[in-house]
């Protein structure tokens, strides 16, 4: 089941370094090269999507970090990893509200915020 709950973790930190990256350093040039249609206004601002990149990829090397940096006895096993995978569920659920909202699809958001889930329930100390 370790392996398992490994494999979630490195999926849910690829995917978020991967957009916060994208939204750190290209988010201009991607909104203008997909801009086509009455649904396409981009609700974010460049710098507004700059610093929620930036708390997605932290939060993404969050989720891989083991807990050799949190004192002993304070935290238990896997701390890091369960609160940076609570953020960015909280994040994903975030943007499938913005999503609905604007009448589009949020099923890849809700399908992340249930990988999120799923880490943060399989690291949870037993």
């Amino acid at each position: 089941m370790n392996g398992l709950i490994w494999i979630g973790q490195i999926a849910l930190a690829g995917v978020f370094l991967t957009i916060g990256t994208i939204k750190l350093f290209a988010f201009t040039p991607l909104t203008h090269a997909t801009e086509s249609g009455p649904r396409a206004r981009v609700a974010a601002t460049p710098r507004s999507a700059r610093i929620l990149g930036l708390i997605e990829v932290l939060l993404a090397f969050g989720v891989l970090m083991p807990d050799i940096y949190t004192p002993d006895g304070v935290a238990p096993e896997f701390l890091i990893a369960r609160v940076c995978a609570a953020g960015l569920g909280i994040l994903m659920l975030g943007a499938a509200i913005n999503h609905i909202r604007r009448k589009q699809p949020a099923a890849f958001d809700f399908a992340i915020s249930l990988l999120a889930l799923f880490v943060i329930v399989g690291r949870w100390p037993s």
